[in-house]
């Protein structure tokens, strides 16, 4: 899922000083699951800019606003407050903010409430963990399930580095190495002898931006 944060609420303010008539949009799954941008917190943030003094035409709350479709269906049930609305504010990922500048037929103001940090996964604890950089070329068949561009905090393919000191990363003293973690984990499959393969360098044209897939058939 995409990890949301809440913006600074005088920083939203700040985005919204040339507008009144604001419109609200949520998220009803990566930004719900984050507390950032659910019902609760569109409720909340509704209330808090009436009480600042502005008009507050509606809200909708697509299950996934960065699938078109989803997000047109929503919008729809309220095309006569988006007429008039000069501003729509997003409680959602970058994707949910640029897909509502895309699919609004009118055109206004399109302003984020949070900020984008990372992908990521909830642990049992109800942590949010990063774990993968969506570098294009998976390797995690190779590494036992560890991803050593997201984990290591210099991203290198083969490791550890020399700057590795009794299992902790040389960059961060109270993290784990990732080559150690997937050094143990293979001595723990006894597939050990894969650890002293070369991976070959990141293809970076892998990941250059945007990218596109079709999902159209040839």
């Amino acid at each position: 899922m995409i990890i949301t944060e809440k913006k600074p609420i005088q920083e939203i303010i700040e985005a919204l000083k040339d507008y009144q008539k604001i419109f609200l949009v949520g998220c009803g799954e990566c930004s719900t699951t984050c507390k950032t941008g659910g019902e609760k917190e569109v409720l909340e943030l509704k209330d808090t800019l009436i009480k600042l003094g502005k008009d507050i035409l509606g809200y909708v709350i697509p299950k996934a606003p960065c699938i078109a479709s989803q997000l047109k269906q929503e919008l729809a049930k309220s095309i006569n407050a988006l007429k008039d609305t000069e501003a729509v504010l997003v409680l959602a990922c970058g994707l949910g903010v640029q897909s509502v500048k895309d699919n609004n037929r009118f055109g206004q103001k399109v302003i984020p409430a949070c900020n984008s940090s990372f992908i990521g996964v909830m642990d049992s604890k109800g942590d949010f963990l990063e774990k993968c950089s969506l570098c294009g070329d998976c390797l995690l068949d190779l590494t036992e399930g560890l991803c050593p561009i997201t984990l290591c905090s210099k991203g290198i393919l083969n490791g550890p580095c020399g700057g590795m000191d009794k299992g902790k990363c040389e960059v961060d003293k109270e993290k784990d190495c990732a080559w150690v973690l997937i050094y143990r984990e293979m001595e723990k499959r006894e597939r050990i002898a894969n650890f002293g393969k070369i991976n070959p360098p990141r293809d970076f044209k892998k990941t250059i931006h945007p990218r596109k897939i079709s999902l159209e058939k040839k």
